[in-house]
């Protein structure tokens, strides 16, 4: 899954230039918490978050007047306010390691570069959450089931062999590792929901077969929108 294919491409950047003023109002109109800054030539030079700008903005205890406090905000330019060392994640990076450095630097965002710089696009938590409801097909609802697999090979194709034996139709399969077991992993696989019998039958063959962690049937059905 690369970053190309999940990132939101019509980013809205400003230029150095440009007044905290203008990027304070364009945050707020178009509800987003972050604007790259680019050069002329689309290249990305910072960044600035509404924090920059409240950061930058005078107290609400200032002694100025409002032609006087007008007048110092719109001489604020982004060049002043902006953070000029910028995280970010290339087109071609995974959407895993973007979501990797958002969470170690806790930021909601971060813009995405071409190879010549130039901001195309940005990638967000929510587009993170995106792609995990993608890939595991809970919208369609089924059941997912979580096992405890060693990590011996075949150990997952003895599974899946297991589930095809059922009749059930596996949608999606992730894996996880956790650091305090060497020789476990922890499997989760979503199926396509089956007639009750056949899936108290499965659910059985299952626990009776392999360490099942848990079972639960999922069903999202009125709750997006």
């Amino acid at each position: 899954m690369l970053v190309k294919n999940w990132m939101t491409k019509d980013v809205i950047t400003l230029t150095p230039e440009r007044s905290m003023m203008k990027a304070a109002k364009l945050m707020k109109d178009k509800e987003i918490s972050r604007l790259p800054i680019v050069d002329d030539e689309g290249v990305l030079v910072g960044i600035v978050s509404d924090r920059d700008i409240k950061e930058a903005s005078p107290s609400k205890a200032t002694t100025l007047d409002m032609h006087e406090l007008y007048y110092l905000l719109s001489e604020i330019k982004l060049k002043d306010i902006m953070s000029r060392k910028v995280l970010t994640v290339s087109i071609e990076d995974t959407v895993e390691k973007a979501a990797v450095v958002l969470d170690e630097n806790k930021i909601g965002g971060i813009p995405v570069v071409d190879a010549e710089n130039k901001c195309v696009g940005i990638i967000t938590n929510t587009d993170v959450f995106r792609v995990l409801i993608n890939i595991t097909g809970v919208l369609h609802g089924g059941v997912q089931m979580g096992l405890a697999l060693s990590n011996k090979a075949g150990s997952l194709s003895l599974v899946i062999d297991f589930l095809k034996e059922n009749k059930a139709r596996v949608m999606s399969v992730l894996t996880s590792y956790e650091p305090n077991q060497e020789n476990t992993r922890q499997v989760f696989i979503r199926i396509m929901d089956m007639e009750k019998a056949e899936l108290n039958k499965l659910r059985e063959g299952i626990d009776k077969n392999f360490n099942l962690l848990y079972w639960v049937r999922d069903s999202v059905h009125g709750l997006t929108s």
